[in-house]
């Protein structure tokens, strides 16, 4: 499913830029390329176990391939530092954490402090739906889907059991995360608590690493990681990026120019990102059981098929389209209208789309 997933990002990235044709250029707000500025591309394959592809204009190649690289491992150090299932030689990640819960202190890398301490505060924003020490009940749903995945046809698969959820439900306090900002260490002062940061880990790494390439002088760039866009300038005509958001009602394994999108829009120096019940999820009884875990119920979230955030930050946004998928529309678009520059778009479990008060200001199709 991951793959699927980035395909479509992949995809979507051409069309709407094929969709752009014809548009005339907005007034541009930021430098653009040079006159010698020429279009590059490059994929990665090995950070946040998903595909990552770059489109950039640079002034040379070597400028590009030197720009690449310096993302490239950013992206991999966010990737072993946020990792909650593997351990890495020299570093202290959200694994080793988990591993000293109820034990020790861990000192840790500011870029793990920086990204629990915006979880905390989008706990309290969100009113507990986006919640990172959720890690306990979150594992039990990963074990179930990887017993699937692993076995493929749902005739066996199983469901967690609504006690052991409820138990494990026990250990989610937010509070029993205790940062140390002077002395650089995390402690989980509940032994059976775990952490699990894939509702931020991604869209915080991306975000920081955008951040970083403008500072190394990127100035016109899209980057998709596993479908999370995250646009930098504009391109040398001062035409903006676009990015496209998945029809989650007649989304397939496979994508071609004609995929089916409910939305396509302008994305120059914004972020993109699509949390959806098609993405990840396991089949019992014919019945579809998705990533996507409500924490009033511990059970998949069933509010919508999907939930997009355009906003300028790709870790707000990657917080606030799980935070909005746990919601009931009436509390998602409370939550968006007292977010500045936030906007959202809601694809509803029969067949409705609802936008944000700005979202289609930034529609292809209005522009």
């Amino acid at each position: 499913m991951k793959l699927k997933q980035t395909l479509f990002s992949l995809v979507s990235l051409l069309l709407c830029a094929a969709l752009l044709a014809g548009c005339g250029a907005p007034a541009v707000s930021g430098p653009l390329p040079g006159k010698n500025a020429q279009r590059y591309t490059t994929i990665f394959y090995d950070v946040f176990d998903t595909i990552t592809q770059v489109i950039a204009y640079c002034d040379s190649e070597d400028e590009f391939r030197s720009q690449m690289e310096a993302l490239h491992n950013d992206l991999l150090e966010y990737h072993q530092l946020y990792d909650i299932y593997n351990s890495y030689d020299g570093v202290s990640n959200i694994k080793t954490i988990n591993d000293n819960a109820g034990v020790t202190p861990v000192k840790v890398d500011e870029k793990i402090l920086d990204l629990l301490e915006l979880a905390v505060e989008m706990y309290d924003t969100t009113g507990g739906k986006l919640n990172v020490a959720m890690g306990s009940v979150l594992g039990i749903w990963h074990d179930h889907r990887e017993a699937a995945e692993a076995d493929p046809g749902d005739e066996d698969n199983t469901l967690p059991e609504q006690a052991e959820l409820e138990a494990a439900a026990q250990h989610c306090d937010i509070n029993d995360i205790v940062i140390d900002r002077e002395a650089g260490t995390v402690y989980l002062a509940d032994p059976e608590m775990s952490l699990d940061v894939g509702s931020v880990g991604k869209g915080y790494a991306v975000e920081m690493a955008c951040q970083a390439a403008e500072a190394r002088g990127l100035i016109s760039a899209s980057v998709s990681v596993g479908g999370n866009l995250r646009a930098i300038g504009y391109k040398p005509d001062g035409a903006r990026w676009t990015g496209g958001v998945e029809n989650p009602w007649d989304s397939s394994d496979f994508y071609t120019a004609d995929s089916s999108l409910v939305a396509a829009v302008y994305t120059s120096n914004q972020a993109l990102v699509t949390s959806g019940d098609y993405q990840r999820y396991y089949m019992v009884d014919g019945v579809r059981y998705h990533h996507l875990i409500d924490p009033d119920t511990l059970w998949p979230a069933a509010y919508f098929d999907s939930v997009t955030i355009l906003c300028p930050d790709s870790g707000l946004a990657d917080c606030l389209s799980t935070a909005l998928f746990c919601s009931t529309l009436e509390e998602g678009q409370a939550l968006v209208r007292s977010l500045d520059g936030v906007e959202a778009l809601w694809c509803t479990t029969d067949g409705e789309l609802v936008f944000s008060d700005g979202f289609q200001d930034y529609a292809i199709e209005n522009s």
